[in-house]
């Protein structure tokens, strides 16, 4: 708190997620540390003199010191995150790109005219708008990306000029804590960034700090509404479950398609909200689909992720994969069949390919958050556009095709917040806005989109 390692009231390990054993301790505060975190915040948020330019200046500078310790957040995510090399590398550049996207919002945050003088008996009345901080920004994080997701929620809210309290998750501490430590070396006044550790007690305290004016959350869709519920007029921003889709329509270039859906299937051992759950596939490609998708997914391989060549890690806990493990066996008892994967090794699941998976079971109808893919088959784009706006979330859908009347059509009729044509679900560029519809939450992430989240607009009139 206020740039100072506080301990707190109680201490918890942090597990190394393929060995299975502590490498860490996580400090958790009490109650009364979270309030006076807050105030803190709020405080340091009240004396700021920050201009815009400071603002980029520091955040553009963070981004050029966090590059410098890379080898020290690729090992963090690694053991902490379960992250192979590529996964970890891959999750600290997208990390810089946002810290300087959001430098160059922070140098261009502003208002706009407003042409009053275009109404009846308005002259010589000038009229502009502001853009404002709110004050004390929220951001409960992942562990799914402890860093990007975390810069996603923080950068931004420095670039509108807020004081930011951070809770990221307790599976993942460390890259959080490297990020704070380094926002202030760049120059950030301390107050102005807190990170605040342990799980949903804490959560729920900082919703009880009324000088919290933004909550800014990705998590489970359960989670969300209860997060909703409790700030009440308070704004927010939810990034929340999915079960995302891929279509492979009949002229998809499997050439172009299969090594994306392959990567955006088990990249972090599919747990991204966007990761591929159900491949939908035209029934004239389904063979082919099945025959050439199923090789590639047995050729991957998985287990430690500090060895090099290792494609798919562990996930987040033995817990989740048991619970991803016992699915998988409810499909495969449901009549469907297993293409590729093996037994679950500790917190590892082999990734894993399925086929005829009954509609009931629970990786198709429930976020499975792993390295699992089902297929399935269908006959018309209208049938395919319908499963995917038949589940009660819609955050990023996938769709290969040539044929632009088609991409349009998927384009105009998917419920969701992305659509992707000829890239996977999981395509996603940190300046695009990103975020879902229905039960997969509201408002939009990318630096040029949250600044203006977290922010109000003023309105300011001159008459001279």
């Amino acid at each position: 708190m206020a740039g100072a390692w506080t301990d707190g009231a109680e201490r918890r390990p942090v597990l190394d997620k393929f060995k299975l054993a502590p490498c860490g301790v996580l400090h958790v505060p009490s109650r009364s540390q979270v309030h006076e975190a807050v105030v803190a915040a709020h405080a340091a948020f009240e004396a700021s003199v920050l201009t815009p330019h400071d603002r980029g200046r520091i955040l553009e500078r963070t981004a050029q010191l966090l590059a410098l310790r890379r080898d020290e957040l690729v090992r963090s995510l690694q053991a902490e995150a379960g992250f192979t090399a590529a996964d970890a590398g891959g999750e600290l550049a997208r990390c810089l790109e946002t810290f300087r996207l959001s430098a160059e919002e922070a140098r261009r945050f502003g208002g706009d005219m407003v042409p009053l003088e275009g109404a009846p008996q308005q002259a010589g009345r000038l009229g502009f708008t502001l853009r404002v901080p709110l004050g004390v920004v929220c951001a409960i994080t992942p562990f799914n990306a402890p860093l990007n997701t975390v810069a996603h929620k923080v950068a931004p809210a420095l670039a509108a000029g807020n004081a930011v309290v951070l809770k990221p998750s307790a599976h993942t501490p460390t890259a959080a804590n490297i990020m704070a430590a380094t926002l202030i070396e760049a120059g950030l006044p301390p107050g102005l960034i807190t990170v605040l550790h342990g799980d949903a007690e804490v959560a729920q305290a900082l919703l009880d700090e009324p000088l919290v004016r933004f909550y800014a959350f990705t998590g489970s869709t359960e989670a969300g509404r209860d997060i909703q519920r409790r700030a009440g007029l308070r704004r927010t921003q939810m990034e929340l479950g999915s079960i995302a889709f891929t279509i492979l329509c009949d002229d998809a270039d499997l050439g172009r398609a299969l090594p994306r859906v392959m990567n955006a299937s088990y990249r972090k051992a599919g747990q991204v909200c966007t990761s591929i759950q159900v491949l939908l596939v035209h029934q004239s490609l389904r063979a082919r689909v099945e025959d050439k998708l199923a090789a590639l997914v047995r050729e991957l391989p998985f287990g430690d992720p500090s060895l090099t060549d290792t494609v798919v890690g562990p996930v987040i806990s033995e817990a989740a994969a048991r619970r991803i493990e016992s699915w998988i066996a409810e499909a495969v008892a449901g009549g469907a069949r297993l293409l590729a994967g093996g037994e679950r090794r500790g917190a590892v699941i082999p990734p894993t390919l399925l086929a005829d998976v009954p509609a009931d079971a629970r990786v198709s109808c429930q976020e499975v958050f792993g390295p699992v893919v089902s297929i399935v088959p269908f006959a018309t784009l209208d049938e395919a556009i319908h499963r995917v706006n038949a589940t009660p979330y819609g955050l990023a859908t996938g769709v290969f095709t040539n044929r632009l009347d088609d991409a349009f059509r998927a384009a105009r009729q998917l419920q969701v917040g992305g659509v992707h044509v000829n890239e996977t679900s999981s395509s996603r560029v940190d300046l695009m806005p990103y975020g879902g519809s229905k039960d997969s939450g509201f408002g939009r992430e990318g630096p040029h989109h949250a600044i203006r989240e977290m922010s109000e607009e003023r309105m300011v009139t001159i008459s001279a």
